[in-house]
């Protein structure tokens, strides 16, 4: 996507200040770590901009594969590493881990105060982030808003943050619209596309020999990659996973599990995956992805199934056929390679076989994927380092729509 002038406030188009701004980046996850990569790239490279990662929750727990290492090794300054995720399978580990991740993002960015917080998506952790920055009046800018995923919390997540946040980018036309339609003035509202596509355009992805070499695996036909998480808008987070692991189980050919997020319920997830690789021939697990790894396993496999937001967002890049499980993802913009079905074993296996022939995947050629083309990190740059300060904090109220008349103020009106 292109900023032309004509679409920025006038103070917009004032020339950057010889003092860099100072800009600050949230990441909890392997998950968020993988779309924030190259939007990273372009802050840490860009002559305007003092960056500062900070980096908190799974990044940090050797339980989900300490990849605060990965930050490290691809070089980016490291502001503050704050300590906070509880080691718990429940939703009261998950809301106490709102409350110890405050504590430590207060400090942290009352120590550095950035001019501007990027935020992205809608893990529950953010909620943290977001609430300190408010505080401190800190303006906060939030990518992936205006989308849908009714079975997670994540949604009740990403339409506060959306609330709480002066800039947003969003992957989809109709999520812009969605934003505006919250309230959000228009000027600060980007279409950007998700940024995680970049990949595609930007990173070399491994060829076939070289992801086997990486994996430590040979890749056989079909191969079929797993990927499930809580369902954390459940009182039950893990009711619809039985269908799931059944259906798996039983499923044709090499078999490989990723991790799950760390969620309630996400260690009885992983022991179910570590029971079933001990004995299902040819299954394979994996804590811990990189985002390179990860775009080129969606490349090469044959299908995914789960209910993991990759497959509704990058999977469609590849026309890769996905069969997307339970409620997790409902509301989601969707490709047509995704195949909907409820939580029910023979469901699953039907679809399944379905998104594994020929025929199914002959129907996806030409298909486009409606997250974007791979260039959403220059554009949330650009923004980010010509945004006007000083506007960004106070917003302009939405217009209140004119009342609608009740019932009964229709039925008095009609009385002769």
């Amino acid at each position: 996507m292109q900023i032309h002038p004509a679409s920025l406030p006038v103070n917009m188009l004032a020339q950057p200040s010889t003092a860099k701004r100072r800009i600050g980046v949230v990441t909890t996850s392997r998950a968020d770590y993988s779309h924030l990569y190259w939007p990273l790239r372009e802050l840490a490279a860009h002559p305007h901009v003092e960056l500062g990662v900070l980096a908190l929750g799974p990044h940090l727990s050797p339980e989900f594969g300490n990849t605060i290492q990965e930050i490290e090794r691809d070089g980016f300054p490291i502001q503050a590493r704050i300590e906070c995720l509880l080691s718990s399978s429940t939703d009261t580990g998950m809301a106490k881990t709102i409350g110890v991740a405050i504590l430590g993002v207060a400090d942290a960015l009352a120590a550095w105060r950035p001019d501007i917080l990027l935020l992205i998506a809608d893990r529950y952790e953010m909620l943290a982030p977001a609430a300190a920055a408010l505080a401190l009046r800190i303006p906060l800018a939030h990518i992936e808003g205006g989308e849908v995923s009714q079975g997670a919390i994540d949604d009740h997540v990403r339409n506060a943050l959306t609330k709480l946040a002066a800039l947003h980018f969003t992957s989809t036309e109709t999520a812009r619209r969605r934003v505006i339609s919250m309230g959000e003035e228009p000027w600060r509202v980007y279409r950007a596309g998700a940024p995680s596509l970049d990949h595609l355009l930007r990173s070399n992805l491994l060829n076939r020999s070289a992801l086997e070499a990486r994996l430590q695996l040979t890749i056989t036909r079909p191969a079929l990659l797993a990927a499930w998480h809580p369902v954390t808008i459940l009182r039950d987070t893990n009711s619809e996973a039985d269908a799931f692991f059944e259906a798996i189980a039983a499923s044709p050919g090499q078999l490989i599990l990723v991790y799950p997020n760390a969620d309630a319920g996400s260690y009885a997830l992983i022991e179910r995956a570590r029971a079933l690789a001990s004995t299902r021939p040819d299954t394979h697990i994996y804590v811990n992805l990189d985002a390179v790894t990860y775009w080129s396993l969606l490349r090469e496999v044959d299908a995914l199934v789960g209910n993991s937001s990759s497959g509704i967002m990058e999977a469609a890049s590849f026309a890769l056929p996905v069969v997307n499980v339970g409620m997790r993802q409902q509301g989601r913009e969707r490709a047509r390679n995704v195949i909907d079905v409820p939580a029910n074993r023979h469901e699953i296996s039907r679809a399944l076989a379905h998104a594994l022939s020929g025929e199914f995947r002959s129907s996806l050629t030409g298909m486009s994927n409606p997250y974007g083309d791979g260039t959403a990190a220059k554009t949330i740059v650009d923004v980010l380092v010509n945004a006007p300060l000083e506007r960004l904090l106070v917003k302009e109220p939405a217009p209140v729509p004119s009342p609608v008349p009740s019932i009964v103020e229709k039925e008095l009106r009609e009385i002769p």
